[in-house]
């Protein structure tokens, strides 16, 4: 039972109601929550929300009632763990047990329903504890991401022996993409965050990984898709 969970909590500080927000033409959680909808390979898709304008608008579609997220949850210090685990939770008590757990992040909406399907094959060939979704990362703190010393001079925040001069010297590292994630069931239950157990990443292209925190955010969203939609 491959189970697709949408996280939508109502506060947001950056772009207030951005979840609900009208984006080409429908709320901007849809863009995330139809992906789940007409996957074939999920077979029941949850929408945990704080929002009863979310929590009702989820219910005429084809999910899940899980019910509203207790306030405990509805904070924005409240991790993403946390929310997961109690959607878990209240899912399989239920429908009985869950064999993958899927997360899409609405504030990621350029997705391709490809990436979907394809982080389920990678998880079904790797079997990590959890897939997390990755871009090629715009700076490297081996080269050219710096911070300052106790004195305020500066200097490279991870520096290596062999002195790295260039960029392509520097080892390969990632921004972690707020956009898709699988996980194995039994390690969201056993584990108290992300990094646990063995993370591994599913790589997508830094243009569909633009997660929506303030309005330029938003803008620059609204011109991909643009984009997207005329191609």
């Amino acid at each position: 039972m491959i189970v697709g969970h949408i996280g939508a909590r109502k506060g947001s500080k950056g772009v207030p109601g951005k979840n609900f927000r009208n984006l080409h033409g429908k709320p901007m959680i849809d863009w995330s929550l139809d992906q789940l909808l007409r996957n074939s390979r999920i077979d029941v898709v949850i929408v945990s929300t704080d929002d009863e304008e979310i929590y009702h608008h989820a219910c005429t579609k084809d999910t899940l009632d899980i019910g509203m997220r207790p306030p405990d949850l509805c904070t924005d210090t409240a991790s993403k763990w946390t929310v997961w685990q109690h959607s878990l939770a209240v899912t399989e008590a239920q429908i009985g047990p869950v064999s993958v757990f899927v997360d899409l992040d609405c504030t990621s909406p350029l997705r391709w329903d490809s990436d979907v399907n394809a982080a389920l094959d990678q998880f079904a060939v790797e079997r990590p504890d959890m897939l997390m979704s990755c871009c090629a990362a715009r700076k490297n703190p081996y080269f050219n991401l710096v911070e300052p010393d106790e004195t305020g001079a500066l200097h490279v925040s991870k520096p290596l022996a062999n002195h790295v001069v260039a960029r392509q010297q520097a080892p390969e590292v990632y921004e972690h993409a707020a956009s898709t994630y699988v996980l194995d069931p039994a390690y969201l239950k056993s584990a108290f965050s992300l990094f646990e157990g063995r993370v591994l990443p599913f790589l997508m292209p830094s243009e569909r990984c633009v997660d929506i925190d303030s309005e330029l955010d938003f803008k620059i969203v609204e011109f991909l898709m643009k984009d997207q939609i005329c191609d």
